[in-house]
Parts: structure tokens; sequence; C-alpha cells
């Protein structure tokens, strides 16, 4: 059977309504806002990587590793650009998408070809299990967790490592695996196989370069960058479900939208208006802020980064007391009719 035939009825998801002129609007790609965001993003990773190597080179050590902690926090947001590169709307250019989506996938150390066949469900599916177990609550997060990405994770090297070489080596497990990789999908798991060696090849070409020209500092750039400086990164990224209801038809019950600057909406790929790109995932990403203007009165209401996790490790401080326990954000409908209630004066 083959993944898609095991998947459950189509749910009939809540969208918060826009006219046809809009959606037309707001679908529309663009190749230039492709690659100033692309590019753009691309271009802070050379900035900071160059950076670095200089300093490596002519600064002192106290100069060089804040330099390598700064390339890490920017470099781990690879991770959103493949999840939005894999989503086909940034470029109108099928070509320019495809070619951006590979580069920093190879970065990354990224399974492209396995993460968008476990997303597509995803947004199908949206904590719906056992439909979607790409996400599934309740998540519990501690500041271990934290610390274990937010500084240096060698143990996150190595796991990808032996993940990366597993699938090289055609061997796929796992319920969610084998699920959407069943034994008859075959050109699925040839192209995730296919990656998977592209990617080994490919950094053990960079090592082998590193350790030829004694370029010590393209490991650390280049391979390495993956795993350490993630802290930026996990703190925006781990907003997006944890704490929010699952089984539920409605995005806004189950995503959260948050404020961000804009140097941080840049860098993570504009990923923090996620309830409005689970609604309409095909808007590109450099248009969900004017998504999120045209529809912010049907949302609940948004907080900060630093408001968005006071209210996680509320909820998270709920939920050792009861498991069962989920956080449902007010609807503006619930809002009003609160309002309405309260005693006038």
């Amino acid at each position: 059977m083959s993944s898609d035939e095991d998947a459950g009825k189509p749910i009939d998801w809540y969208r918060s309504p826009l006219s046809r002129e809009l959606m037309k609007s707001l679908n529309t790609r663009s190749n230039a806002l492709g690659l100033l965001q692309a590019g753009g993003y691309l271009a802070i990773l050379l900035v900071t990587a160059s950076l670095t190597w200089y300093s490596a080179y002519h600064w002192p050590l106290w100069a060089t590793l804040p330099l390598i902690f700064v390339h890490g926090t920017c470099y781990a947001f690879q991770i959103n650009a493949v999840h939005e590169l894999g989503h086909k709307s940034v470029f109108r250019n099928r070509g320019l998408n495809s070619l951006f989506e590979h580069l920093f996938a190879f970065m990354g150390w990224i399974n492209h070809r396995m993460f968008w066949t476990s997303h597509l469900r995803h947004h199908r599916y949206t904590l719906h299990p056992p439909d979607d177990l790409e996400v599934v609550l309740p998540i519990k997060l501690t500041r271990a967790d934290f610390l274990r990405n937010a500084i240096v994770n060698p143990l996150g090297f190595w796991w990808t490592l032996k993940q990366t070489w597993r699938i090289a080596a055609g061997r796929f497990s796992g319920q969610w695996e084998l699920k959407l990789y069943a034994p008859g999908e075959q050109q699925k798991r040839r192209e995730a196989v296919a990656w998977a060696r592209t990617i080994l090849v490919g950094h053990l070409l960079i090592a082998a370069a590193a350790v030829w020209f004694h370029w010590w500092m393209l490991l650390v750039l280049v391979t390495f960058a993956p795993y350490y400086g993630g802290w930026l990164q996990f703190l925006c990224n781990n907003t997006q479900h944890v704490g929010l209801r699952d089984n539920v038809p409605d995005y806004r019950l189950c995503c959260r939208t948050i404020r961000l600057n804009p140097l941080l909406r840049f860098l993570y790929w504009h990923m923090n208006y996620h309830t409005e790109h689970h609604m309409y995932p095909g808007v590109p990403c450099y248009r969900l802020g004017t998504l999120h203007r045209e529809i912010s009165a049907d949302l609940p209401p948004t907080k900060g980064l630093i408001g968005t996790w006071r209210e996680i490790a509320d909820i998270q401080v709920k939920q050792r007391v009861d498991p069962d326990y989920r956080y449902e954000a007010p609807l503006p409908a619930q809002i009003a009719d609160a309002t309405a209630r309260q005693p006038a004066g």
C-alpha cells in the first residue's frame, strides 16, 4: 500500500475568507522578490563566513569565536529555507527554486526529498495523528533541549551522520518513515537514497579539500556549521505548534503566529506567520505579512518572541500536572463575546 493510499479522510479546514482577486495577488510568485529572499539569505551567510575566515587567519581567537557563533546562528535557518523552497512558491522560475533548494539542503545536511514527503502530509493532516507524525503533541521542551542546540551540538552532527548513512544504504525504519516510504515506493526511496549519498560524498570532498589545502575553517564554516549556534532558530521554530490543540480542523487553534523584528523575520523566512502559512501554503513567504494584515481580525492575538515563550512555559508547567491539557487560543468571536458580557463601567 502506498503512503497516499493509507492516508485518512481529507479534513475540512477552516480558512479565513479572502476575495478571489486578493488570493490571486497573494499567490503571485516573483523572481525578484525570491532572489531578494534566497539570495539575501545566502549573502548573509557569505558575509559571516568571510569575516570568520579572515578573522581566523588575522585576528585573535577571542575575536574569531564570536564570529563563528554568529555564522552558526544565521546558518541554522537553512531548514526554513529548504522548507519554503520545497513549497515551490519562492521563485516564479522553477529552475531557480530548485537550484536554491538543493544548495541549502546540501549545506544544511537536509534530505529535502524526505522532508518534503513528510511535510506534505503535515500540511494536509496538521496535528491529526497517525496521518501526521511529523509533529506530535504534546511536545516537551526543557532547558537541556535548548542548551544542546544553543551553542555546540556534536550529538546532533553524529545523529545526522548516522541517519544520512542509513538512508544512503537504503535502510528505512521507524513508524513514520515506513508509512511514507513503504517497501513498494521504490522511486521515492531511490530519490531519498540518491540525495543522502550526494550529501555524504559532497561533504567528504569538502573534508578532503580542507585537509589537502589546510583550509580547516572550510569544515567549520560549511560541514559543521549546522551544529553550533542554533539557539535563535530553536527559539523561533519551536513556537509553531507547541502546547496547542491537536485533532481540530482550525489552523488558528493548532498553529501559532508570533511577532518578530524585520531582520529575524527575514532569517526565519517569515515563518513567524505560521497560521497564515498553513491556511494558504501557496502564498510566497515574502507575502505572508500582507496576508496577515488582511486576515488579522480573524486570528488570535499575537505576541512577541519573549511573550510567546512565557506562554509556552506556562503551558508546559500545566502539562506536567495534566498531560492532556492543551492551550486553546482565544478566537476573535470569543474575545468579542467575552467583552460584550463584561458589565459596563
